[in-house]
Order: C-alpha cells, then structure tokens, then sequence
C-alpha cells in the first residue's frame, strides 16, 4: 500500500470479489489509500456514516479528499469507481472513443452477468442450509456460460479488451473463486491464461491479501449472526 501521500483515498472496503477490484486497480496506479473496513458480517454496512456515502448499503465505497474540483468526493458502486480512479490516474481506462467502449462493455459484462450470476451460484452451492436442486444447477450452468463466453472472448488477445485494463481488474476477482462456482478453469483454456497472466502481476498478489486476516475471523458457513446479517435483508423503514 502507497503511504507517502498526504491525503489517501480512503476506501471502505471488505475482502470480497468487488472490494478486491478496487485494491488491484489501486496497487496497479500507485495511488494512496487508507482501508476502512467495512465488516459487513457483523452489519457495518447499516450505519448511518456508511450510508451516507454508499446507499444501497452495499460496499465498497470510496472517498476521495481530492475530487475533480479539489473538493472531497464520495463514489460508491464498485465499477464507476474504476472508472472514476481510471480518469483520476490516466491509466487502464482509455479515453479515445472505441478504445474506451472495448473496455466499458466489458467492465458492464461482469457488473451485469458474472458478478450476480456468480454470487448466485456461490450462494447455492456454499450457503444455501439446504440444496435446492434447480437454484444449484440454474446458477452453476449460467455461470458456465459466462466462462464459454470469456473463454471465446480470451482465444485471439491476453486481455479482454485488448490492453489490460479495468475490465480486467473487474472480472478477475469473479474468476477467483471458480472453485465454489462449480466450474474448472481446465474446461477453459483461454480463460485459465489470462487467469495466471494476472495473478502474477505484483500488483495483484498485493491487492489480494488485503483483509485476508479480517475476512478469516469469521465463516459464513456457520457463523448464524453473520448470516442472519447478510442473508433475507429487506427494505428498512426511513
């Protein structure tokens, strides 16, 4: 983590596949941040100084003390804050038109598909205190798709909009887990590539292990505070 900056970007933040996009596109660019954690087993994510800044209660969630204006900024949805951390430094967010558009399609590929489809099957075959049949196949399949579409995307380049970029940051955390997804990266020979093409950046094997030691104090599996936290959230009353 960058240290030597007088007002780092202060990042509210738990190690999950959307709070490790923003850790990896941080280490790539060199900017300095501050980690605020979020502990969203424990229901941090309902505080009223978190809200302020991430309304739908979900993290990560950042901010910047040194907006566009000079004025201190709050962004929350993990990929505008690619993007906006992409404007910010200048790099892996290009700004010439179809440049730009190869890497935002992409970037809305995994917030739109991998990313729910993930947490679906993730949630199914891992959390689910019973196995319902048709929620485990559906997710496992569709998430399978999801590989066969990178996978195909992945045969002719080494990343998915030509230069690294953060389309790649944000589908690499979603690949990460492929293991409780139900899929092989065997099965997927392309993606399994481009999968060992980014875990050895040195940037990202920082990124990953931040938080490592918070997440592993408690397991969703079997922790029923936690879970009653995360799982069954309805609307709350304003």
């Amino acid at each position: 983590m960058t240290e030597d900056a007088a007002q780092p970007i202060e990042v509210y933040y738990w190690p999950t596949p959307n709070g490790i996009k923003l850790t990896i596109m941080l280490e790539e660019c060199g900017l300095p941040y501050e980690i605020k954690f979020v502990n969203i087993g424990r229901g941090d994510q309902f505080e009223p100084e978190f809200l302020a800044i991430s309304p739908n209660n979900r993290m990560p969630a950042i901010v910047d003390p040194d907006g566009p204006d000079g004025a201190p900024i709050s962004i929350f949805e993990s990929g505008a804050i690619l993007q906006y951390l992409g404007r910010k430094a200048g790099r892996f967010y290009p700004q010439e038109g179809r440049a730009q558009v190869e890497v935002e399609q992409w970037l809305y590929w995994q917030m739109a598909n991998l990313g729910p489809m993930g947490g679906q099957a993730h949630h199914f075959r891992n959390y689910a205190q019973e196995r319902i049949e048709y929620a485990y196949n559906r997710y496992t399949d569709e998430v399978n798709r999801l590989y066969g579409v990178l996978n195909g995307r992945l045969a002719d380049r080494d990343f998915v909009a030509g230069d690294y970029s953060i389309a790649d940051m944000a589908i690499y955390p979603w690949i990460r887990p492929h293991k409780n997804q139900g899929q092989d990266l065997a099965d997927f020979p392309h993606v399994e590539g481009w999968y060992q093409r980014i875990r050895e950046r040195p940037a990202v094997q920082r990124a990953v292990v931040v938080g490592k030691e918070e997440r592993e104090k408690f397991n969703l599996a079997t922790d029923e505070k936690a879970r009653a936290v995360l799982f069954g959230q309805r609307a709350r009353a304003g």
